[in-house]
């Protein structure tokens, strides 16, 4: 993908400022420190801040001004999002409020004599939910197309707890698909971030805020082929570090990939309607 390098940004150093104020003067501190680090990404990425300022003027018809600042808070509960995500891994948990709205689908797939398939996206912050979901019957196996950097995730994965799920990075020479078809065999619950694909991988294409746009064809079509509820899953975050997870049957037509797809679009429409600063595609999404 052109716009989309693959890999989160950010330095070491960046990390442990962050994780020195959590630790030593609070997550709301660290919070505070985002007021800046948000008003540089804005002036110094211009590419990622061109994108998300055509997201909130192009898709959601917001004013100019709207925009603008709808541009900077996007960045602002970004970053918080990423501070949650350090803080709650490092046992911080308890600060934190949570509500489930389906889990009980969640549930249920872990107790199907079958592969349980959850999709999300890059909204909210999925990957904290591991930590206050609680255990399940079957391991829920995360498929991300994110590669932190090779410092970063060493030294992040000095300081916090030992992931609940199991990670597959994807890969372009399709080394994850072993993996991928090992997970369904095994009758465990996999989790596809359905709106990324890495270069060179098949695609498909859906409306999505009335624009075309291309994703990844795989988890649709393995989703679409097994006989199995899917999940449209997503955990977003509310004021007063609250996190809503939401989980929903997907209805769509068996071996019918598009028809899964297109449910998956009105999904995050959907969600969005309801949280329309945490779209976390930092590219230009609907490029041709």
């Amino acid at each position: 993908m052109a716009e989309w390098e693959g890999k989160s940004r950010g330095t070491v150093s960046g990390y442990r400022i962050f994780i020195f104020l959590i630790k030593h003067a609070g997550i709301n501190v660290a919070y505070l420190l985002l007021v800046f680090v948000s008003l540089y990404y804005v002036i110094f990425s211009p590419r990622q801040t061109k994108a998300i300022y055509q997201y909130f003027r192009h898709r959601r018809h917001n004013s100019i001004v709207s925009s603008l600042a709808n541009t900077y808070r996007n960045y602002f509960v970004f970053g918080q999002t990423l501070i949650d995500k350090v803080a709650i891994t490092a046992g911080l948990e308890h600060k934190y409020t949570y509500e489930f709205d389906g889990i009980d689908h969640i549930r249920q797939l872990a107790k199907d004599n079958s592969a349980g398939i959850l999709i999300s996206a890059h909204v909210g912050n999925f990957e904290v939910s591991q930590y206050f979901m609680g255990e399940f019957e079957k391991q829920i196996h995360l498929v991300t197309t994110d590669e932190e950097q090779r410092a970063i995730k060493s030294y992040l994965a000095s300081i916090m707890a030992k992931p609940r799920t199991g990670f597959v990075v994807v890969k372009e020479d399709l080394s994850h698909v072993f993996a991928i078809n090992q997970i369904i065999e095994q009758k465990e619950m996999i989790c596809f971030t359905g709106d990324r694909f890495v270069n060179g991988s098949k695609t498909l294409t859906a409306d999505l805020f009335g624009r075309p746009a291309r994703f990844p064809a795989g988890p649709f079509l393995i989703s679409s082929r097994l006989s199995t509820p899917v999940l449209f899953v997503y955990v977003m975050r509310e004021r007063n570090r609250h996190y809503h997870l939401y989980a929903r049957k997907a209805t769509f037509s068996h071996r019918d990939a598009q028809s899964l797809l297109h449910a998956f679009t009105q999904s995050i429409e959907q969600i969005l309607a309801k949280y329309p600063l945490q779209w976390f595609n930092y590219y230009d999404f609907w490029k041709a």
